[in-house]
C-alpha cells in the first residue's frame, strides 16, 4: 500500500537504520504518529525485517495488537493477557495500534495494568523485544507523557504525513494491478481529480490509503454493473465513468 521509496532498497534501508541507531546503546522502541492509512503498520513490519537483518532481533516477526488484545475485564486477567502477547513477540516486534487507548480509562481501568506489565517487559528484555506504539499524533504524545516510564523508553518518533493526491493515484493503480485490472486511458486524469478533491476535503478522519481502497472497491462494483449491461466491454478495464460513479458512493 505504500508508494515505492525512491532510491531505497533493503540494503540501504538497513544501513541507514544501523547508522541511525548508532554504535552505543541501541533503542529499538519507536513511536509512529500520524493519521490512519499512512502506512504505520506496513512500516512496522519492515522495521522488524530490518532489525532481524541487522542482527538486533532474532526473528523480526511482528505481533500486532490493540487495547482489546491486552486488557481484560476482571482483576488479574490483564497481566496474563498482556504477558501472553509479549511472549509471542519475543525475538521480534510488538506493535500496539492506538496505544493511547490503554491510558484513557478511569482510575479503575485495567489499561494501566497493561502498561505496567509492558514497561517491565521492555526493561527486562531490551535485546529480545522491540515495541512500536502507533496512533494519531497528539494523542500519542499525550500518552507517552502520562508516564515517566513510557517517556524514558520511547524516545524515537517517526511522523507519517498524509499522502498527496499523486501518491493516492499510485496506490489505486497498484490496487488495480494487484487485482488484474487496468485503468483506461481516460481514467487516470479523472482519478487524479478525485484524489485531489478527497485531499482538499480531508479532516482528521480521512483514511489516506484506506480511503483509496474504499474508492477502489466501489469502482469495481460499478465496473461489474457496467460490463453486465455491455457484452462488448473489456472485463479488466476501469473507465473514467466507473471512477466518477464510485466517488459519490465512497465519500457518501
Amino acid at each position: 500500500m505504500l508508494p515505492p521509496l525512491a532510491g531505497a532498497d533493503s540494503a540501504s534501508m538497513a544501513l541507514g537504520c544501523r547508522r541511525c541507531l548508532g554504535a552505543g546503546t541501541i533503542t529499538l522502541n519507536l513511536v509512529f504518529t500520524g493519521n490512519p492509512g499512512t502506512g504505520k503498520t506496513t512500516v512496522a513490519r519492515l522495521v522488524g525485517e530490518i532489525y532481524a537483518a541487522l542482527g538486533l532481533l532474532q526473528r523480526g516477526h511482528v505481533v500486532e495488537v490493540s487495547r482489546k488484545d491486552l486488557v481484560a475485564g476482571h482483576i488479574g486477567q490483564t497481566a496474563m493477557k498482556t504477558q501472553k502477547k509479549i511472549d509471542e513477540a519475543f525475538g521480534g516486534v510488538l506493535f500496539i495500534d492506538e496505544a493511547y487507548a490503554l491510558s484513557q480509562g478511569n482510575e479503575q481501568d485495567f489499561g494501566r495494568e497493561a502498561i505496567d506489565v509492558l514497561l517491565k517487559a521492555m526493561e527486562d528484555n531490551r535485546n529480545s523485544l522491540a515495541v512500536i506504539v502507533a496512533g494519531y499524533t497528539e494523542p500519542m504524545r499525550e500518552f507517552i507523557n502520562t508516564n515517566p516510564g513510557l517517556a524514558s523508553r520511547f524516545t524515537r518518533y517517526v511522523e507519517f504525513e498524509d499522502y498527496e493526491p499523486a501518491d493516492l493515484v499510485r496506490i489505486c493503480a497498484d490496487l488495480c494491478t494487484q487485482s488484474h485490472y487496468r485503468l483506461a486511458p481516460d481514467a487516470e486524469p479523472v482519478l487524479l481529480e478525485i484524489t485531489t478533491a478527497m485531499c482538499a476535503a480531508r479532516d482528521e478522519r480521512f483514511g489516506n490509503a484506506r480511503a483509496v481502497r474504499t474508492l477502489f472497491e466501489a469502482t469495481i462494483e460499478h465496473q461489474s454493473i457496467r460490463i453486465g449491461l455491455d457484452e462488448a466491454a473489456a472485463l479488466d478495464e476501469i473507465t473514467a465513468d466507473d471512477l466518477r460513479a464510485a466517488h459519490g458512493v465512497a465519500v457518501g
